[in-house]
């Protein structure tokens, strides 16, 4: 072939590529590009902090932010949606999601395929975007590479604000290899999990900063520690106690360093209190806790993100022994709500949902469960600025700069139109195919099903 031809050939070739990638664009959901605005006149605003909804009111949004909020008419070059008096509120924060474990069973998540998984949980993550969570708070699993493949725009998603790999001790929860890895050589091998960034086995103070600098150098927004047992894990009991002291200190102190803070998964109330010893921010569950211990966490401005869990059969997945774990758990949801709001402990909202597509479906019905112990308003909430104000805590690594949870001028732009009020009737978040219209994130439009009542 003569270099002309061969020039040619190239020529075609990039011509070919050039045009596959304008299709592709062209395919993409995200329809609103950076430099665009789009324009949602005669809606109604619940802003995520006020129980009451607005009157009909305009707003316009430029690239990723809420430019202009107005009740009198907004002149723009922009995309139209016209509301008809529908409510426009911020997009669902979760502050409890495992991102990379929704789908697999747990054998799989442990010694499946590695590149299915992570095709698995991109699917999982649009799923949830369409489920009008724009934000979740990952804690625990390797999300790192698809935190970035959302972030780069190769997959449709919510924000993800990543706690990394869960760190543990022998036996603790998250530690899941069989009794035939044992005994562990320190400094050895890694388990499978520890391999796959799943979770880290730390039986010192020292081990303990090292994984936990290891989460942070890949971009953790906060350090999640297993202070206590846990449901899904085959050796770890709910009443026991993991950590020391001086081992959740360690954690603690390389999380401040980098100017963020760490989250224990912490059901009893020993767990509780020696976390909050050691300077741990949030904890995360609490459904077995005291009177005393509630008392200590709203008076050290502890926070509390729990979930509603009524159900054990959220655990339908793994063996009789943890479902009598979670037995137990549920039986303490009642109690762990009636203390957060006896004593006004910052409580935050999450599902935590594992190995379940069908339950992870229920995501929004999870949140409108919350109408057993608050109001609609208060669990509407609770899922957009309370849990915005949570993500804070991450200072300097949050990823997203910039107002979440929010209806106001210069916040993020992540939105949900909905076909009705859920200050009034919060069911309508149960079913979020049907009843948010519309869906942007960042300023980006992943769903609009009043596409013929746009106008130029």
């Amino acid at each position: 072939m003569s270099d002309l031809k061969k020039l040619g050939a190239v020529f075609r070739i990039l011509v070919l590529l050039a045009l596959i990638g304008l299709s592709l664009e062209a395919l993409s959901p995200a329809r609103a590009q950076q430099g665009s605005a789009v324009l949602f006149r005669n809606v109604r605003i619940f802003n995520g902090k006020d129980s009451a909804i607005s009157a009909p009111t305009n707003v316009l949004v430029r690239n990723n932010k809420i430019e202009k909020i107005s009740t009198a008419a907004i002149t723009a070059d922009a995309e139209v949606i016209n509301g008809g008096e529908r409510v426009l509120m911020p997009g669902l924060i979760d502050a409890h999601w495992h991102a990379m474990l929704v789908r697999p069973t747990p054998v799989a998540a442990i010694s499946g395929d590695v590149g299915y998984l992570n095709l698995l949980a991109a699917a999982e993550a649009t799923a949830t975007l369409m489920r009008g969570f724009t934000t979740i708070r990952d804690m625990g699993g390797p999300t790192f590479g698809l935190k970035r493949a959302i972030d780069d725009g190769l997959v449709a998603g919510p924000r993800i604000y990543p706690s990394g790999a869960i760190i543990t001790i022998t036996g603790g929860h998250g530690d899941f290899r069989q009794l035939s890895d044992l005994p562990r050589t320190i400094g050895g091998m890694l388990s499978r999990m520890e391999k796959i960034g799943g979770s880290m086995v730390a039986d010192s103070p020292d081990e303990v900063r090292v994984r936990a600098r290891e989460q942070l150098m890949q971009g953790a927004t906060q350090v999640k520690l297993t202070a206590g047992g846990g449901v899904a894990s085959p050796f770890s009991p709910l009443d026991v106690s993991t950590f020391t002291e001086p081992e959740l200190r360690a954690a603690v102190e390389a999380a401040e360093n980098w100017g963020t803070y760490v989250a224990t998964h912490a059901y009893t109330s020993v767990a509780i209190r020696r976390s909050i010893a050691a300077g741990v921010k949030c904890i995360e569950h609490g459904h077995l806790m005291d009177e005393d211990t509630a008392r200590l966490m709203a008076e050290k401005g502890i926070w509390l993100s729990t979930q509603p869990f009524l159900d054990a059969a959220a655990a339908s997945a793994l063996g009789p022994s943890e479902q009598d774990k979670m037995r137990q758990v549920v039986s303490g949801t009642d109690r762990v709500y009636a203390l957060a709001k006896k004593y006004g402990i910052k409580t935050a909202f999450g599902t935590d949902v594992l190995f379940s597509q069908a339950l992870a479906e229920q995501q929004g019905a999870m949140l409108a469960s919350l109408t057993r112990w608050y109001s609609p308003a208060e669990a509407l909430r609770m899922a957009t600025s309370t849990n915005a104000e949570l993500l804070s805590l991450s200072g300097l690594r949050n990823p997203y700069p910039g107002k979440l949870g929010v209806v106001e001028e210069g916040a993020l732009a992540d939105l949900l139109l909905v076909d009705g009020n859920p200050t009034d009737n919060i069911k309508l978040v149960e079913n979020p195919a049907k009843n948010f219209l519309v869906i942007m994130k960042d300023g980006k439009i992943y769903k609009n099903l009043l596409v013929g009542d746009r106008k130029g």
